[in-house]
């Protein structure tokens, strides 16, 4: 069958198409984002204001046009931090539903870290072990641990890529003292974690990165992965470490055109970079294994498990339904 994932996150609506069906791994066949930067789009009361909204409904109307008309036969359309911590998040789900008729699924954190990890246990394998997971979102910075499909621990934290380019990197270039002012915070955030809800954790046998952020630093820093071998792409922190006084020079109009950074992501890489090297640091990792499955792979995969009879509920399966044409 053909499956459409709508994902409207902090950054993007990006529709992901795949031919899937129980058993098999499934097949990219279209793929589509739109750039939206919701960050931009908060008033002071922390609402989504009427140009983000329009851009929200004008994007997903977009992606439903391009799922009936490559013939997706079911489309499931979910929402990340960006409009689930909105002020006005249910006036926009409302809206979005009566002018596009696709109805968004609203994920916590927390089904945003065990749907991430089960994609990444899929593509790694059991022989992963033990996995610690760093997820960057625009908004949220997920973790999980654990050794099954589903993580045994997961936390959603407010450090997301845009989020703290916002809240702490206003200008651009950055100055100093804002970095050290980020740095600090999610120190403060990562050592909290690590103590009252990693602590009693194994050591894992793999760290693995997700996201496009996390992505684009790895092409940045370290290469992409080796599409002869198979080899995945890996991020070293004394790499990340190398670059980032580099990045914080730059203004966000020179970073994208660096190595693996897309326009959408030169304003808001050096904050995901900052963030990223910190969690690095604080749970003593010294190497990130790059996942290319991630949130959208997941929802796919529990839908296939729901079909198959495996009792994995599909996200929004009831709600979202079967795309209807028109």
């Amino acid at each position: 069958m053909r499956l459409g994932v709508i994902d409207v996150g902090s950054n993007t609506v990006h529709l992901l198409v795949v031919d899937a069906h129980p058993g098999a791994s499934p097949v990219p066949f279209h793929s589509q984002r739109s750039v939206l930067r919701l960050m931009r789009y908060l008033d002071a009361d922390g609402a989504i204001v009427e140009e983000g909204v329009a851009r929200i409904v004008d994007s997903i109307r977009e992606c439903a046009k391009t799922a009936r008309e490559i013939g997706v036969h079911d489309l499931l359309a979910t929402a990340t931090s960006a409009i689930r911590e909105a002020a006005n998040g249910e006036e926009v789900l409302a809206r979005i539903a009566r002018e596009t008729g696709i109805s968004l699924q609203v994920l916590s954190g927390e089904d945003e870290a065990r749907i991430t990890m089960l994609a990444v246990r899929r593509w790694l394998g059991w022989s992963a072990g033990e996995i610690l997971l760093f997820d960057i979102g625009g908004g949220s910075f997920e973790i999980a641990q654990g050794a099954d499909e589903y993580p045994d621990v997961q936390v959603s934290l407010p450090l997301g890529a845009g989020r703290t380019t916002i809240n702490f990197l206003p200008e651009d270039p950055p100055a100093r003292e804002a970095v050290s002012r980020l740095r600090a915070h999610a120190r403060a955030e990562f050592t909290r974690v690590r103590e009252e809800v990693f602590a009693d954790r194994p050591r894992p046998k793999r760290v693995v990165g997700t996201s496009k952020t996390i992505r684009s630093l790895a092409r940045l820093v370290g290469g992409p992965s080796d599409p002869v071998t198979g080899d995945l792409a890996q991020l070293h922190y004394v790499g990340l470490r190398e670059w980032e006084p580099s990045l914080r020079e730059m203004p966000g109009s020179v970073r994208e055109y660096l190595p693996g950074i897309t326009p959408e992501r030169g304003y808001q890489i050096l904050a995901g970079a900052i963030v990223l090297r910190t969690a690095m640091k604080v749970f003593e990792v010294d190497t990130l294994t790059i996942s290319p499955w991630a949130l959208r792979e997941g929802i796919v995969l529990r839908y296939i498990d729901a079909l198959d009879g495996r009792g994995a509920d599909p996200v929004g399966a009831e709600a979202l339904g079967a795309l209807q044409a028109g």
